[in-house]
């Protein structure tokens, strides 16, 4: 074994398969019985792989500028090629986010698989990585205890959400006393905590559509759902980090409309008729107009409809968000995203301290940080 990679999600199989590509030897080691869950249970709603943007306005998603260079190396355009050389053709929806045509990521994860083992890359299932014994790395497996010691090794072992998968950031204690600086995980691309009063239980897993969203100086424009727990979906994963942070929330629930016209519809109402039959008048879905009559009490009605103000208690906790912010420093790391304080030893992927929305950021960066790290790994 020249190369070890730990973790078989989309950055360590990518990182795998450069190093395979090199000539390396490649042993890959999972803890979970089977590779890339969390990539699969992505896929299951139709996998996002990327978004078809020019380079610039794609590295603009992310909360940092140091990635950049690598996602130029491994974008969009790159994605998509990536995708068809394994047999997976890849349409742009009309938000320009790119799907493979089979929309899950079962069938592109078995076609990478097969390449994979063609390649020699050896992949270990139930592998689990319990830290260093000495200058080895400890694995319990199946048939006990393992010692391994790699020349160069690739760690892609996520971040800190969605744990029954895999990404439970058990490798953070023994980072930081290797002397690895890790920013403290926090929830990203979440929904929101909202204490709802029992009026509102009829409407839970309702969307509520068209509708925008304003947070912190941003405006968003989309949909989201109303659950038992609180406010969940794509508008307000865009503004989760806003949000986040203390930044309060506004929903017009009717953007299409101009002022002028609103009021003037407000205006041709019957003062006789009930809330609820007006806000039915001006068109409102049931979910929408029980959100209304939830928060808007006490505003004028147009203010109601075009302002709404909305209590969240805070976000979800972080095992539900569907990435995370935080992770291994940059000033931990060297361009090729080597660590510091462990020469040989490559992070990628979510271990990385960075965030993105949701839209196919998040894939694309795991591939290109895994692809970066596995072709610099080459080098040593």
């Amino acid at each position: 074994m020249d190369a070890l990679v730990i973790g078989a999600g989309p950055a360590g199989l990518m990182a795998a398969e450069e190093l395979a590509l090199a000539g390396c030897k490649v042993v890959v080691a999972e803890a979970k019985p089977t590779p890339a869950r969390k990539f699969l249970m992505a896929g299951k709603s139709g996998l996002n792989v990327t978004k078809d943007e020019p380079p610039d306005t794609f590295a603009a998603a992310f909360n940092t500028d140091w990635l950049a260079p690598i996602l130029a190396d491994f974008g969009p355009e790159q994605v998509a090629q990536w995708c068809r050389d394994l047999g997976q053709d890849v349409f742009t929806g009309s938000s320009g986010r790119v799907f493979p045509k089979a929309m899950k990521a079962s069938p592109l994860l078995r076609a990478w698989l097969q390449r994979l083992a063609g390649q020699g890359v050896d992949l270990r299932t139930r592998w689990r990585w319990q830290g260093w014994e000495g200058d080895a790395f400890r694995f319990a497996t199946p048939e006990g205890p393992q010692l391994l010691r790699p020349r160069v090794t690739v760690l892609a072992l996520g971040g800190a959400s969605w744990s029954r998968l895999g990404s439970d950031a058990a490798w953070v204690p023994w980072m930081t006393a290797r002397g690895v600086s890790i920013a403290p995980f926090r929830p990203a691309n979440m929904g929101f905590g909202v204490d709802w009063s029992a009026h509102m239980a009829p409407n839970f897993g309702q969307p509520i559509k068209s509708a925008l969203l304003s947070a912190g100086g941003q405006q968003i424009r989309g949909e989201f759902v109303l659950s038992s727990r609180g406010v969940e979906g794509s508008a307000i994963y865009a503004l989760s980090r806003l949000l986040r942070d203390g930044a309060p929330l506004t929903i017009n629930l009717l953007p299409d409309l101009a002022p002028l016209i609103l009021a003037a519809r407000i205006a041709r109402l019957k003062r006789t008729d009930s809330q609820a039959n007006r806000l039915r008048k001006l068109g409102l879905s049931a979910a929408a107009a029980a959100l209304v009559m939830e928060f808007g009490r006490g505003l004028p009605l147009e203010q109601s409809l075009t302002a709404l103000p909305i209590a969240l208690t805070g976000p979800r906790p972080m095992d539900e968000a569907i990435s995370v912010a935080g992770g291994i420093t940059r000033d931990s790391l060297t361009e090729g995203l080597e660590l510091r304080t462990l020469p040989g030893v490559y992070a990628s992927g979510e271990m990385l301290d960075w965030e993105a929305p949701t839209g196919g950021y998040l894939l694309t960066a795991c591939w290109a940080t895994g692809k970066w790290a596995g072709r610099r790994a080459t080098l040593v």
